[in-house]
């Protein structure tokens, strides 16, 4: 079922927990027009936007399917007035909300976990790289905050990355999935942005590399 977007959550600081707004009436554009180009001018196409189940390829092994999750922000097709190209990741920190932009007008909203005060920010980066379970390196600024974390995991349904990964930039960043559902919604990490794993799941095969990735702070 279609929804039209939600106005836009008001800017009370970066860290603070912005309750999901009402459904609006409206094609108000919580994003202003500040998109621009990335993709050429090629037609975008997809052979399905279904936001509700998996359909992706499947990997290797036991851990070929993300571990079954159940978000407390469940996704959804939703109007998107925003002047961005299909194919690009826009991510309100505020509203804690990932909207993947379609055609037409729309975008696939997904509820998110995203940085905890003092590790927000914003900006305009691309999908450098995808992974598939991947596995975790503590960088060593987490490590001096955390001395107790392992300094090496290897990639699976207890790993915090969960079960896909897309890398920001030149970043430590990244958009992935999480061994801890119930902290979408909340503003918990490091900066990265933390989905279930059914959704990162679903989003991964829908992103391409070198796609847009815009932070909204």
């Amino acid at each position: 079922m279609k929804t039209l977007a939600t106005a836009f959550a008001g800017m009370m600081g970066a860290c603070i927990l912005a309750s999901t707004p009402a459904l609006a009436a409206s094609s108000y554009d919580p994003f202003g027009t500040g998109g621009d180009d990335y993709y050429p001018e090629t037609e975008y196409s997809q052979p399905s936007y279904d936001p509700y189940g998996y359909q992706g390829t499947v990997g290797q092994g036991a851990q070929a399917a993300p571990q079954a999750q159940v978000s407390p922000i469940p996704r959804e097709i939703v109007t998107f007035r925003g002047a961005y190209k299909p194919g690009t990741i826009v991510v309100s920190t505020p509203e804690r909300r990932l909207y993947f932009v379609l055609p037409n007008g729309e975008a696939i909203r997904y509820g998110v976990g995203v940085g905890r005060p003092g590790f927000t920010w914003s900006g305009t980066k691309t999908v450098t790289a995808k992974r598939e379970w991947p596995s975790w390196t503590p960088p060593a600024a987490m490590i001096a905050r955390r001395p107790d974390l392992p300094r090496y995991m290897a990639g699976g349904v207890e790993n915090p990355l969960g079960a896909r990964a897309m890398y920001i930039g030149n970043t430590e960043y990244r958009i992935h999935g999480s061994n801890e559902p119930d902290t979408i919604g909340q503003a918990v990490s490091s900066g990265c942005i933390r989905m279930t794993n059914d959704d990162v799941t679903d989003l991964y095969e829908r992103v391409k590399v070198g796609a847009k990735v815009v932070v909204l702070n």
